[in-house]
């Protein structure tokens, strides 16, 4: 049973200058006669299931065998998210067919029946679609999803995209030159997506699944059988598995579902195929070695070396995967497996943050969702030290203990009142479910043979459940999780020699001693029992924004407040404390400490309650937490609901109040920081991601990842010394939208923010970033990682600052046209690229440190055509205009997203989050439509003249490591 929600109430949209859409579309009819609907007493989804349905859903089967579910779903307004599953993915493929199902997934968005050639994308664009979020595909060993969001979905345009997508399920083209030309592409994927990470992936999955179809099938192929494909191998494919009998189309979004069903009618009812379908392929099961133990059935194993990954031990108990009915007390039967397994990682979670021996560990349940092969509970296991089998045995002590004595029910209603308040968000916030969402429920429903139920059904059964969550059905739920035909383990280490398979099976079959003192105490505290955060403040001033209701208060300590009080997310409230000066305000010498406050500031806990503390009073409620630093500001954000309100801003306002200074967050932080650093060398991309930032601010330390010396410096005494003055900085600006009311609002904020001491604003040093100065050779970076991946980058400086707002949402423009060339030229023409990127960043508190940035993964010999491409783009740019359609190809997209995103209050915060400090993002936020969607040929010239200028341009390589 997966949970679903229903639509939401629109936000009156402060947006009103829409643009026209394109020209009209002509809607055009199929040859064939559409064939005619049936609904069945049961819907197809729920046969064999007692759950009740969700009657949001509208169920049937055509004549020809298409299943469909649909549905009105308003969120956003205007918006139909469409998805055609075929059940058909990796593991239906023969030895000589590997990587077809993926590749067929590709070849349908070359050509098909109404889309020639290198038509498919720029029309999705031209629809307002854009390509690889509201246009995409996906291809798992189980099926192939294709996934469409179309904003403004007026008759025509649903008319259009009916009939586009008909023609590429059920008539792609297939040619030689076709493949020819997509299987390079193919191959830049495979090799871009080439990683240590993804090689421990494939081992894992090697030799979990061992001797079933799901080892021996990742959806990527090999490079022999891709390129021996060829047009008829693929149609050949196609032909068996793409069936009207085989394919399940569903469609969520602001539209009648009785005019949905028609067009699902019209353009797919005709699809008439030969013979009966195939039947599906047998995906195995675990198979044990023949002699092992049965009460410990420790089996394969295996230990890998990875130089640059930190050490990891999982090991997973497997038992054959069977199809379930998908009843209620099926699902009363989960909740008692989550319920089992939530006890044992809140207490693994307590064991490490109290100083173990492992940095985490966790233990999951896989039932449904391992690709139909096997039910699994898998372990994982991050040691702190080379002492793994000290790990290891530790985690295994505290399993033992669940395994050999039932909880007490104390904990039990703990965790109890966790899922309540999960299960009752869900209640109260079923209006706010995207289409999107609701609809990729529906495809994971049928994907592992279960039904959906709304969230009023879930909490229901839930509570139907609650009676069973008994320390003896708990006991007996745990005995069962860790029962299995075969327990496989895997080891990841960076150091060869440290472990063999025989020392990692011996270290699963050792005897363990139970780990009673691990449990974690149940709950006591109570937010009316903690001290007040001061003598509550009073309101000073207030007055409207003059925007959608937005009202700032000033309270009388000098904090500022953007209140908006809306039901457009009924059960939702998002909340942002900005204070302080963010990066700016971190010294250079301290930057270190920049990262591991974002680590481990918030498991610090406030005054006398540490982060276990923290946790038993956030019990029953939706609380959270977040800490980030940006350039002017430190950040704490949240997302509560209106019961909890007073109590989320309790725990933000006593975070600033009376910080608690604890050594092991800080010193689990800097072990995690230590374990990843190696990881960062891994691979092109992971080089990128460690100093790519960091280089385009010219070198500040402050955006730089710490490296392992400046790490080992890190002490829980330094910590405390450079936070505990941030923490006390000013000024204090409080965002709060969403469900509330005001005076419910303010109440809240005298007695917290408001009874802060008063904090005036401290003159914090001044960034002024820069990207590097023009090298005519590139700066050149190295990794360790696959010697047929590197990776480029190439950044222009553009410029900052709040005043340039609207010019920096042009260039954006520009950045898209540029990136359109770039996937043309890079992937399109020569495979060199499976997804180039170029994008526009403008820091909007900072008077400079602006660029655009084309980024691409590629061979190591493929630099100069790169660099040429690229230099090509933005000379032509520079020299001649972008035609209207380029232009709208971007603009089209990028006004359906605003329109979309406008409808929620996590767009509105976004853009206005500083405004009380800083009012000219009032004035900005209402062109922001426009300056994103209206633009002019001779303009976007104009800024590719000024800013895409060759010898101002920075050029980065990253290149394999030169090996011994």
């Amino acid at each position: 049973m997966r949970s679903n929600k229903t639509r939401a109430r629109r936000l009156g949209l402060f947006l009103s200058l829409l643009l026209v859409s394109t020209a009209p579309i002509v809607a055009q009819t199929p040859a064939k006669a559409p064939a005619t609907a049936t609904k069945s007493a049961v819907p197809w989804l729920y046969q064999g299931s007692d759950v009740p349905q969700d009657k949001a859903w509208t169920f049937g089967v055509l004549s020809n065998g298409v299943r469909y579910a649909v549905r009105h779903n308003g969120v956003p307004p205007e918006q139909v998210s469409i998805r055609v599953l075929v059940d058909a993915g990796s593991m239906y493929e023969t030895e000589d067919q590997r990587g077809y199902a993926h590749l067929l997934e590709h070849l349908t968005f070359r050509e098909s029946k109404y889309l020639k050639e290198g038509e498919t994308i720029p029309t999705w664009q031209r629809l307002g679609a854009t390509f690889g979020s509201d246009t995409n595909a996906e291809t798992s060993p189980t099926q192939t999803t294709y996934k469409l969001d179309i904003p403004q979905a007026d008759p025509a345009k649903l008319d259009e995209t009916f009939r586009l997508l008909s023609g590429m399920i059920i008539a792609p083209i297939f040619t030689d030159r076709g493949v020819k030309t997509e299987v390079p592409i193919v191959l830049a994927e495979m090799r871009e997506r080439t990683s240590a990470q993804s090689r421990v992936l494939d081992e894992t999955r090697n030799l979990f699944f061992k001797g079933q179809l799901l080892a021996a099938r990742n959806p990527i192929g090999t490079v022999p059988t891709l390129e021996a494909a060829n047009g008829a191998k693929v149609k050949a494919f196609h032909d068996k598995w793409y069936r009207p009998d085989n394919t399940v189309i569903v469609v969520a979004g602001d539209a009648d579902p009785a005019t949905l069903v028609a067009r699902i009618e019209q353009w797919f009812g005709g699809w008439k195929v030969a013979g009966k379908k195939a039947p599906q392929p047998d995906f195995g099961k675990p198979v044990a070695p023949a002699d092992l133990d049965p009460k410990n059935p420790v089996g394969e194993a295996k230990v890998m070396v990875e130089p640059d990954l930190p050490r990891i031990v999982n090991w997973a108990i497997l038992r054959p995967w069977k199809k379930v009915n998908d009843t209620i007390a099926y699902n009363q039967g989960l909740m008692i497996d989550r319920l089992a397994l939530a006890l044992i990682n809140r207490r693994l979670e307590g064991r490490a943050r109290a100083g173990g021996s492992y940095l985490a560990a966790s233990v999951d349940e896989m039932k449904q969702e391992l690709s139909r092969s096997a039910d699994a509970t898998i372990v994982t296991v991050t040691p702190l030290s080379e002492d793994w089998k000290g790990a290891v045995s530790d985690v295994r002590g505290v399993i033992a203990d669940a395994l050999a004595t039932p909880p007490s029910q104390e904990e039990i209603d703990r965790e109890v009142a966790e899922f309540e308040v999960a299960f009752k968000v869900g209640v109260e916030t079923q209006s706010t479910l995207a289409g999107s969402r609701a609809a990729d429920d529906i495809v994971n429903a049928v994907d592992i043979r279960e039904t959906v139920a709304n969230p009023d059904t879930v909490y229901a059964i839930f509570k139907s459940a609650i009676p069973l969550l008994k320390p003896e059905a708990v006991l007996k739920s745990t005995r069962e999780l860790f029962q299995g035909t075969v327990i496989r383990p895997m080891m990841i280490t960076p150091k060869a020699g440290e472990a063999d398979e025989a020392s990692l099976r011996a270290a699963l079959t050792a005897p363990v001693e139970a780990a009673s003192g691990s449990r974690v105490a149940a709950n006591s505290l109570k937010f009316e029992d903690l001290p007040p955060i001061g003598t509550p403040g009073t309101v000073a001033s207030a007055r409207p924004l003059g925007l959608l209701g937005i009202e700032q208060v000033e309270l009388s300590n000098g904090v500022k407040v953007l209140l908006w009080p809306n039901d457009a997310e009924p059960g939702r409230i998002i909340l942002k404390a900005r204070f302080g000066g963010g990066y700016s305000a971190i010294s250079p010498q301290n930057a270190v400490y920049g990262p591991m406050g974002q680590m481990a500031l918030m498991d610090s806990g406030i005054g006398e309650l540490g982060r276990d503390d923290l946790d038993r009073l956030a019990t029953g409620r939706k609380l959270s937490l977040d800490f980030n630093i940006d350039d002017t500001a430190f950040v704490l954000s949240a997302d509560t609901r209106p019961a909890d309100l007073a109590d989320q801003l309790y725990l933000m306002a006593a975070k600033l109040a009376t910080p608690r200074w604890e050594p092991n967050p800080v010193l689990r932080a800097k072990a995690a920081a230590k374990l990843q650093y190696e990881s960062f060398n891994s691979a092109p991309m992971a080089v990128l991601n460690r100093d790519l930032n960091w280089l385009l601010r010219d070198g500040d330390p402050r955006y730089a990842t710490p490296n392992p010396a400046e790490l080992e410096k890190v002490t829980p005494e330094g910590f405390r010394a450079t936070w505990e003055p941030l923490l006390a900085q000013g000024p204090i600006e409080i965002d709060m939208f969403g469900d509330f009311t005001r005076e419910q609002a303010i109440a809240a904020l005298e007695k917290t923010f408001g009874a802060l001491p008063a904090r005036p604003a401290v003159e914090q040093p001044a960034l002024t970033p820069s990207i590097p100065a023009h090298n005519e050779e590139p700066l050149v970076l190295t990794h360790r990682g696959d010697p047929g991946q590197a990776a480029a980058v190439v950044a222009w400086p553009t410029g900052g600052g709040q005043q340039g707002v609207r010019e920096s949402r042009q260039l954006e423009i520009l950045a898209q046209i540029f990136n359109n060339r770039l996937f043309d030229a890079m992937r399109e023409k020569v495979g060199a690229s499976y997804a180039p990127q170029v994008g526009s960043s403008w820091p909007l508190d900072l008077p400079s440190g602006g660029y655009i940035s084309a980024m691409v993964q590629l061979r190591p010999g493929d630099f100069d055509t790169f660099f040429a491409a690229a230099d090509k783009i933005a000379a032509d740019m520079a020299a001649t205009p972008p035609t209207a359609d380029e232009i709208g190809r971007v603009t089209e997209p990028l006004k359906q997203l605003i329109t979309r995103a406008s409808t929620g209050n996590g767009f509105y915060m976004f853009q206005l989050e500083g405004a009380a400090n800083d009012p000219r993002k009032i004035a900005a936020i209402r062109t922001i439509l426009n300056d994103y969607s209206q633009t002019t040929p001779e303009r976007m010239q104009a800024l590719a003249q000024r800013y895409l200028v060759k010898a101002k341009s920075w050029r980065l390589e990253v290149v394999p490591e030169k090996k011994p």
